[in-house]
């Protein structure tokens, strides 16, 4: 049986997840393990829990209950805290998405080496910081054939709720990492990707950069499509490092996009929609 436990106060800590603790404060709950984040709607907490992260506990509208009583009762030990959605979202300050949250556990990051071995398309994102562009590009990348997404340690986390909510739960469905920090990128990074096969490609406007087409860039078994951060895109450094430089042919004088819809681009032409998923 679900436990459902009706609010009666607001300062309750058990509510604090929900309340009072920032992104960040989430992230470094517990440490020195893995901290937690928040799930937003039905659909998207089914998508974490099919993947195997843990709930502690869900924050339910009360016009949500019946509909999601199955959900409850597959985790009997995580309460569900209820009202009516009106007080939860003054609870929270914000809309809840289909009325429902759930505050669930991270866990361990897994290595480049374990997420890469099978995979033949992966993106690597240097410094994205806005959430909304990195939960597009998670999106993008499930739809469109990317194995796994690694990330370095300047872009905004994929479990912040924004990214979880942008992705529309995909961050759950395309295996990703953080890449160690200090002087691990971009130079051992590259070798390390470059030990596991990939031939490495910048996304960056330069005058000796190939076209996207270039029927050459598909020959490659393993690919890895680097992607920078917004406004100034991949360092230079990064982009010296790097096997290629390629660009997206575009029209009216126009000479770039934005991350996310560049990163659209790239896997459909790159990965989607040539059969590599």
């Amino acid at each position: 049986m679900p436990d459902i436990r009706k609010i009666e106060n607001f300062a309750a800590p058990e509510l604090d997840v929900y309340a009072r603790l920032s992104e960040p404060q989430l992230f470094h709950y517990d440490e020195p393990h893995p901290g937690l984040f928040l799930a937003e709607s039905p659909r998207v907490i089914e998508r974490a829990l099919d993947a195997g992260y843990e709930p502690v506990s869900f924050l339910a509208g009360s016009a949500e209950l019946a509909a999601n009583e199955a959900l409850f009762a597959r985790y009997p030990e995580a309460p569900v805290y209820t009202a009516e959605t009106k007080i939860l979202e003054q609870l929270t300050g914000f809309a809840l998405t289909r009325g429902m949250l759930c505050a669930m556990r991270r866990r361990p990051l897994p290595g480049m080496e374990e997420i890469c071995r099978n995979a033949r398309r992966v993106a690597i994102l240097e410094n994205v910081v806005n959430p909304t562009n990195v939960g597009a590009i998670f999106r993008s990348a499930a739809a469109l054939g990317i194995d796994a997404v690694l990330l370095t340690a300047g872009c905004s986390n994929p479990l912040y709720r924004r990214v979880i909510r942008v992705s529309m739960g995909n961050v759950f469905l395309v295996p990703w990492t953080v890449l160690p920090g200090g002087d691990y990128w971009p130079e051992q990074g590259l070798t390390d990707l470059r030990k596991l096969g990939f031939y490495t490609v910048a996304m960056a406007l330069k005058e000796d950069s190939v076209p996207m087409d270039d029927p050459a860039l598909k020959e490659h078994e393993k690919l890895a499509i680097l992607l920078g951060t917004e406004g100034d895109g991949l360092a230079a450094g990064t982009i010296a490092e790097t096997d290629a430089t390629v660009l997206i042919p575009m029209t009216h004088g126009v000479d770039s996009l934005n991350v996310a819809a560049a990163s659209a681009v790239a896997f459909w032409e790159l990965a989607g929609r040539n059969g590599h998923r």
